[in-house]
């Protein structure tokens, strides 16, 4: 069961007012950097416009569960980086009201050569929390991410998947106001991706924290989200209630 949807007049959590995102590729292939520099001393590079994100407009409101669909390559990684504060949107805006701990890129923020005791103090400071408010929370991180016994290992010597865990365990402990996965919960065992997902329901129902999901599975946006925002290929596709955007999708993938 979904968690309650929060009342039409609740507060705004994130809103994507027009935004777009335009990269400017090369034109040409290089086999090396050195040809690349080459070729841009002699001002012989041409490039070529990909809108990754063409007017893009939502609203969250706080304490949802928003999910973004779409095929690969649509701009849904994309807007949440940019939601996240780690692009700027080449036109329009974003607003977004309270802290954010995106689960992004799996191993972002992280320092491998350190143990994993050292990048949970790295990754919470990162998330702009004091040293004093890990220590607190210290003990239930390590719990949640099942992995007492292994804090003096260095992250390098770290499965994916203990890394997923590690990164869940930081962020969600530490209940951000805004929670981002981007296909966390794809990596590691099931009953641990079980776990994540009770974990989402009880921040959303609880402490009203706002969760943006982007996922390939389908099945865990229609169990998870209030409404959905599909993106296709930078587009806006549909913007609407889980099960009627999820159909649509569905239909495409067909």
């Amino acid at each position: 069961m979904r968690p309650p949807v929060p009342p039409a007049d609740a507060p705004t959590a994130v809103l994507a007012d027009d935004v777009s995102m335009i990269f400017n590729i090369a034109s040409e292939q290089f086999n090396s950097l050195k040809e690349y520099f080459i070729a841009a001393a002699k001002h012989e590079l041409t490039f070529k416009e990909f809108r990754a994100l063409d007017h893009i407009s939502f609203e969250v409101k706080r304490g949802e569960a928003f999910g973004l669909v779409g095929t690969n390559g649509s701009g849904k990684s994309t807007m949440l980086k940019i939601i996240a504060g780690v692009l700027e949107p080449s036109a329009g805006k974003i607003s977004v009201s309270g802290t954010i701990a995106p689960l992004i890129e799996l191993g972002a923020g992280f320092d491998m050569e350190l143990t994993a005791k050292e990048n949970i103090y790295l990754n919470g400071a990162l998330l702009g929390y004091r040293k004093d408010f890990i220590d607190e929370h210290f003990q239930d991180i390590v719990d949640f991410a099942e992995l007492d016994g292994f804090m003096d290992m260095p992250l390098k010597n770290y499965s994916s998947g203990m890394v997923a865990r590690i990164a869940f365990a930081i962020a969600t402990v530490t209940e951000p106001d805004i929670l981002i996965v981007d296909e966390t919960l794809s990596v590691g065992d099931f009953l641990f991706q079980q776990k994540c997902e009770r974990r989402i329901k009880e921040l959303v129902e609880s402490d009203n924290v706002t969760v943006l999901l982007v996922s390939h599975d389908i099945s865990l946006v229609e169990r998870i989200c209030d409404r959905v925002c599909w993106i296709e290929k930078g587009h806006m596709r549909m913007l609407g209630e889980t099960d009627e955007v999820c159909e649509a999708y569905r239909s495409l993938k067909r």
